[in-house]
Formats: structure tokens, C-alpha cells, sequence
């Protein structure tokens, strides 16, 4: 017998907003300082609620807003604030724990 696999989505799994806050959370806690992974974050949240509308909200074009999260891409401060507005998520800057 054959093992088949599937793709795993994490996109699959934020189902609820304390979901998306801990995975969120996460991936800032984990970003090795380029944002890499928190902009994918935003592209796994953005697929996980309605990926259209959100671009409507923000005001950028379908494409406009996967190429802005996509591994190349290199979205505006301004657009990811509008997507954490949109998104009901919040932006906090504090001083880190020494």
C-alpha cells in the first residue's frame, strides 16, 4: 500500500480569532527579523477568512495583495496596517524584555 500526503495548509486550521491571535503571536516571536514570517502569517490569515474581499477592503487587487504576501514579495508598512484594520488585529510596538 501506498502512503499518500497531503499538503499541510495552516490556513486550514485558523478558525477562530484566538487561533489567528496565537498563531499570529507565534510567528512575530519567531521571525528571524525580516518579516519574512510574519508576512506569510498575514498571507496564511488572509486565506484563511475571504482572500477577495480583503483585497477589496485594502484596496489593492487580488494578484496585487498575493504578490505583496507571496516568499518575493515586500508589502508597504502602510498596506499591512490597513490588512491588520481590516483584519480586526491591532499593531503594538513595546520596548523588549532586556
Amino acid at each position: 500500500m501506498t502512503e499518500r500526503f497531503t499538503r499541510w495548509d495552516s490556513a486550514d486550521y485558523l478558525e477562530t480569532e484566538e487561533d489567528i491571535r496565537l498563531y499570529l503571536e507565534a510567528c512575530i516571536e519567531e521571525d528571524p527579523g525580516d518579516g519574512s514570517l510574519i508576512r506569510s502569517a498575514l498571507g496564511d490569515i488572509a486565506r484563511a477568512r475571504n482572500f477577495s474581499a480583503l483585497a477589496r477592503e485594502v484596496g489593492v487587487t487580488r494578484e496585487g495583495l498575493r504578490k505583496a504576501l507571496s516568499a518575493d514579495g515586500n508589502p508597504s508598512f502602510a498596506l499591512v496596517l490597513k490588512m491588520a484594520h481590516a483584519l480586526g488585529l491591532g499593531l503594538e510596538l513595546k520596548p523588549r524584555a532586556a
